[in-house]
């Protein structure tokens, strides 16, 4: 059954785009540097397999199971009581998501721009104004990602131009001097954990209004996020160089030394906005899909009625998850690229070997 709220092509192709690529921009960089130092621009090109998988697996599922999220066509693979744990499972990834993006959030505004301010009040902030969009619903969060993100590239895209004054491209040699492996472990751990979010395609595909054009636009989508982050992590390294990998921000990096260098001052303000604009639309969406998951999980019949509720949960749980963001930059190293690969990636591979396996033994689910 179609839900009765639709997205456009367009607006689902920029949620996609927003989602993924909106706040990584300024962290990406330094996590995947991290392991493959020089070569972290290299890393950018195996990393959007990953992308390619989500993709491949939920237009799948999605055209088997027509109208139906990730969440309701478990059961009908798993069955009922499997995919009721899943389904539960898939709430609490989803609560953890929201209450990390929150404060991941509070925490960037906090360092740059608030440092006396409350960790509560960055996160309720936040967390009123995506709980008002929610309840909206998604046509309203398409339409508002649908404005925002190019607001967003209109001051992005002239700073990646003056960034060009800054480069050296001997940042960039020697070319692969430690190996493929560091290259690889640069873009399956920081890299592929994060174009693993493509599955949100489990929950939003439903949504689209031309289901048909699902797997070009989700394509187009990728190619747009790969260029994107390609972009902005080969000119980070040409710019910081062996410091790429030692700053939690490191485009943010890149911005303060254009403004030192050049003509412009104190842009790390345009960091700000273009953050404040990404955790809008990545919060938003993670709370909308979390609502979805617990109505459908329960049987409740309106997911606007667990709004505000999740909301205030969320925001406990974005002051409980981590007391500071030495324990944040730690989880988005080394614990999340495993989890999420796992959530991600090979729990939805698996249900889809599984629905295969089973109209193979009765063609009568064709």
């Amino acid at each position: 059954m179609q839900p009765t709220e639709q997205i456009t092509v367009k607006q689902f192709g920029i949620i996609l785009f927003s989602f993924v690529a909106s706040t990584i921009i300024l962290t990406i960089p330094g996590l995947m540097a991290m392991y493959a130092m020089q070569d972290a621009w290299l890393s950018v090109i195996p990393s959007t397999l990953t992308g390619l998988l989500s993709i491949w697996v939920m237009v799948i599922l999605s055209r088997r199971y027509p109208g139906l999220t990730i969440i309701q066509y478990s059961q009908k693979i798993l069955g009922k009581w499997l995919g009721t744990c899943l389904g539960l499972y898939y709430i609490y990834f989803w609560y953890m998501s929201l209450s990390i993006m929150t404060i991941q959030h509070t925490f960037f505004i906090k360092a740059l721009l608030l440092p006396r301010s409350p960790s509560i009040v960055g996160s309720l902030t936040l967390l009123i104004l995506c709980g008002l969009a929610v309840y909206l619903g998604i046509e309203v969060i398409g339409r508002a990602t649908e404005f925002l993100t190019p607001m967003k590239l209109i001051f992005l895209i002239p700073l990646l131009i003056l960034t060009i004054g800054a480069v050296d491209p001997e940042q960039l040699k020697p070319i692969l001097g430690n190996g493929i492996v560091p290259v690889l472990q640069g873009a399956i751990l920081p890299g592929g954990a994060f174009m693993n979010q493509l599955f949100i395609l489990g929950w939003l595909l439903p949504y689209l209004n031309q289901p048909k054009k699902a797997l070009k636009v989700s394509l187009f989508a990728l190619l747009a996020i790969f260029i994107f982050i390609f972009i902005v992590v080969i000119s980070a390294i040409m710019v910081l160089g062996s410091l790429t990998g030692q700053l939690n921000y490191s485009y943010l990096s890149v911005m303060q030394y254009i403004g030192i260098e050049g003509s412009f001052e104190r842009l790390e303000a345009i960091a700000v906005m273009i953050w404040v604009i990404g955790s809008f639309s990545k919060v938003s969406v993670s709370l909308f899909i979390l609502c979805i998951s617990i109505s459908q999980i329960f049987r409740i019949q309106n997911y606007r009625d667990l709004v505000a509720p999740v909301t205030l949960l969320g925001l406990i749980g974005s002051v409980w998850v981590f007391k500071n963001g030495a324990e944040l930059q730690t989880y988005l190293t080394l614990i999340y690229p495993s989890a999420g690969f796992v959530t991600q990636s090979l729990i939805p591979l698996l249900l889809l070997m599984i629905d295969t396996m089973k109209r193979k033994v009765n063609p009568s689910l064709l």
